[in-house]
């Protein structure tokens, strides 16, 4: 390379004196390669930018009057990049904004579990059976119990069936069972297991007429379906049997109503601590709380008003056993629909479910209730 092919190819790129200065000895051989040619990335042509102060230059400046030198054009290129890969990035793009539509929807709230209008109108509608039945005539509420266990038994058994292959007989269990709250009313707890007895061993008797082959499986879901739905429900007759039955009886259905109502309220307004999540995951500790508070309330005042001899201290404790017991009870009843994989008894009542998904907590109260009026104002 000759010294003017040097100038040449330094003017272009050089913004400095000119002259260069003196760059030493040249390298031998060609000014580049052609197989690095390919990988070289020309020199950016630089533009040539007005000078804002060329008209004030005179005809001394050396780059003449209002010119626009390479000095000028480098001097303009020095203020922004030298190369294309040298242009500032583009900023990352940012998340688009929420929606206004769902920034201006309101948290959600939490919702109950069932249909409250229908549970509250069946609700409402049992009840005025219940009292009309209990005030008017004692012997017509102890048909609403046997009809109530009859039916009982037949969705329990339905069930046991369905899920399980269990084939506990209906036609003994129904007899027996109403069997059962008739003596119980009409003879007492002696006639009460009495009952109970013959009913087991009808069961026993009856499935002798099928297959061996899940003989001991069916008979003992028999005998405990006998145990826990008419033998239990017989303490409500036992309890209607006293001269203030109705009173009795009446204080009963108040309190484990509300029990269930308190537990409900406040467990779904403030519950946070799960009570036995693998039995039953919507039951909280402050919801049995809520029980409590409120079936010991009522129990002062149901004791204090409604039963002969009762004093408020007694409705108390007596509040507290039932909401314990209550509480115990939908737990149970939860244990077995779990064991069954099904989430109600059955569909007879809407916004409730079955009759002995509202049995549940009413079954195991009714001994405790009725054992503890008899130990705070006799048997009347």
């Amino acid at each position: 390379m000759n010294d003017s092919s040097w100038g040449a190819s330094a003017g272009a790129g050089y913004a400095g004196a000119w002259p260069p200065p003196d760059q030493g000895p040249l390298p031998a051989g060609p000014a580049h390669d052609g197989r690095d040619a390919q990988q070289t990335r020309p020199m950016p042509i630089v533009p040539d930018f007005p000078d804002p102060g060329g008209d004030a230059r005179s005809a001394d400046h050396p780059l003449g009057p209002g010119g626009s030198g390479a000095a000028d054009g480098a001097t303009a290129r020095l203020g922004g990049p030298l190369f294309r890969d040298d242009d500032p990035q583009e900023p990352m793009p940012t998340p688009p904004p929420a929606s206004p539509r769902a920034a201006s929807q309101p948290p959600q709230k939490k919702k109950a579990g069932r249909d409250l209008r229908a549970a509250i109108g069946v609700g409402v509608g049992l009840g005025a059976v219940i009292v009309a039945s209990l005030f008017v005539v004692k012997a017509l509420f102890v048909g609403v119990i046997a009809v109530a266990v009859v039916v009982g038994l037949w969705e329990l058994t339905t069930r046991l069936q369905e899920r399980k292959q269990i084939k506990a007989p209906l036609v003994p269990l129904a007899v027996g069972g109403a069997a059962m709250v008739v003596a119980g009313y009409l003879r007492g707890a002696e006639g009460a297991w009495v009952a109970m007895a013959l009913t087991a061993l009808a069961v026993l008797v009856w499935r002798m007429a099928d297959a061996p082959e899940g003989y001991l499986k069916d008979v003992t879901a028999g005998v405990f379906a006998a145990f826990y739905v008419p033998f239990l429900a017989t303490f409500v007759a036992l309890m209607l049997a006293a001269d203030d039955g109705p009173q009795r009886v009446l204080t009963f259905l108040v309190l484990t109503i509300v029990s269930d109502t308190g537990a409900y309220a406040v467990g779904w307004r403030f519950g946070c601590h799960k009570l036995a999540p693998r039995i039953s995951p919507g039951k909280t500790r402050e919801g049995l709380l809520g029980a409590v508070s409120f079936a010991m309330v009522a129990g002062a005042l149901c004791m204090q008003f409604l039963v002969d001899g009762g004093s408020w201290w007694q409705g108390l404790l007596l509040g507290l056993a039932v909401a314990v017991s209550a509480t115990l009870g939908d737990l149970g009843e939860s244990m077995i629909k779990r064991d069954l994989g099904i989430k109600d008894m059955g569909t007879l009542l809407p916004g409730h479910g079955g009759i002995m998904d509202r049995l549940d907590s009413l079954l195991p109260t009714a001994p405790v209730v009725w054992l503890l009026l008899v130990l705070f104002v006799g048997s009347g």
